[in-house]
């Protein structure tokens, strides 16, 4: 006799199939993906190991449901996802949270944008400061203009400078050799200045993290100056060098200064501490391929597009850290072509930094009364705000 219907338990096990498929999903693909069936392969014919339920994300990356309950399940192409596997990363390695499609490890922002390399501002507030010899603007006018063509950006960024941990002390005294060494070792790398610039002005494009006006309550900067002991610092001894290094710290923990975030979500980019860059065309300059990006926490040009170029790569100083990038999963990477900066050797050369009484952040803030004006009678002209080299700093 012809089978013309579905007998009620063959039915009750297909329903509890069906269950156990969207469950495994939902807990697998946090609602990204669309289911393909009980397979252990999908129609393009990427499959997953030991049977394993298969579904395709909205990235188009492959995710395979754990169906025995736990241990990673591996798809054709040799990536793995494991649900217990959401913690920190060891060296070298892509932290996977519990699907494939995961674009950066959880401690990072992915940034993806279109990069300008010529950006026309107008400042319509601007100060020039005789210690530097710089004009630092305090605002510019919302109407900006990119000046030429843009240029694909897609990366991860950490969120905090190195350690990349809220509420850490970033490190101190590091050369670019030595960010460099460290990010490698952890399977990252050095930003470049137009991925720096990109994850500090966000999806707007605005010239400092949280707009278009300078602000010393928003990021840490504007501190009074304390005058450094060049002897003490670069001293040999570590005592004497820590009291000095303590004295003049005044940095914020990572993550403190809570106004201090890009539209990206990347905390500290402008203030607190100068960070390496490798810069995206050799520069005829003293630093080569390094560049300064951010301004540290004094009274300088804390804004996204400058940047100093006035040290070679093996220069460490007090307020200068660092912060990792990587290329993102998930798409082709885009970085500049430039290829100009040497190999490093993988190492850990940024000790993790414990002051002794750090005075912090300074209560009395430097403002623009401080410092003679411009001339008022002079018409401030649109400045072309490409990254360019910017306040010096005392060398050794």
């Amino acid at each position: 006799m012809p089978y013309t219907g579905a007998h009620p338990m063959f039915a009750a096990v297909r329903r509890a199939e069906t269950s156990l498929l969207w469950l495994a999903l939902a807990i697998v693909a946090c609602g990204e993906a669309k289911p393909v069936g009980r397979t252990a392969s999908t129609p393009e014919g990427r499959t997953c190991a030991n049977g394993a339920l298969a579904a395709i994300d909205a990235r188009g990356d492959l995710l395979c449901s754990n169906a025995a309950g736990s241990g990673a399940q591996r798809d054709s192409r040799g990536e793995t996802s494991r649900p217990d596997d959401v913690g920190a990363i060891a060296p070298g390695e892509l932290k996977t949270a519990n699907t494939t499609g995961d674009a950066c490890p959880r401690d990072m922002k992915l940034v993806d944008t279109e990069y300008c390399p010529n950006m026309q501002r107008t400042c319509v507030e601007e100060e020039y400061s005789p210690q530097n010899k710089i004009t630092i603007c305090h605002r510019f006018s919302t109407q900006q203009k990119c000046l030429g063509r843009q240029e694909h950006r897609r990366f991860c960024i950490d969120e905090y400078e190195y350690p990349n941990q809220k509420g850490a002390h970033p490190t101190w005294m590091v050369s670019w050799y030595d960010a460099q060494a460290t990010c490698a070792s952890l399977g990252k790398r050095l930003c470049y200045e137009s991925e720096w610039v990109s994850a500090c002005e966000g999806p707007d494009k605005t010239p400092f993290p949280y707009g278009f006006a300078r602000d010393n309550t928003k990021c840490n900067i504007d501190n009074s100056w304390i005058q450094p002991s060049l002897a003490d610092v670069y001293s040999k001894d570590p005592q004497t060098r820590l009291i000095e290094l303590s004295r003049l710290d005044q940095s914020a923990p990572s993550g403190s200064v809570e106004g201090c975030v890009s539209g990206y979500g990347v905390r500290d980019l402008t203030g607190n501490f100068d960070e390496w860059v490798t810069v995206d065309q050799r520069i005829d300059d003293k630093s080569e391929w390094a560049g300064l990006k951010g301004g540290a926490w004094g009274h300088v040009r804390n804004a996204c597009r400058p940047m100093t170029t006035s040290h070679p790569p093996d220069f460490s100083y007090y307020f200068i850290a660092f912060r990792c990038c990587r290329e993102a999963r998930g798409g082709n990477p885009s970085p500049p072509s430039f290829a100009g900066a040497p190999e490093v050797e993988p190492a850990n050369r940024a000790p993790i930094q414990d002051p002794a009484y750090p005075p912090g952040p300074s209560r009395i803030k430097v403002g623009r009364e401080h410092w003679p004006k411009p001339d008022a009678t002079k018409a401030s002209a649109p400045k072309l705000e490409a990254n360019s080299p910017a306040e010096p700093t005392p060398t050794p």
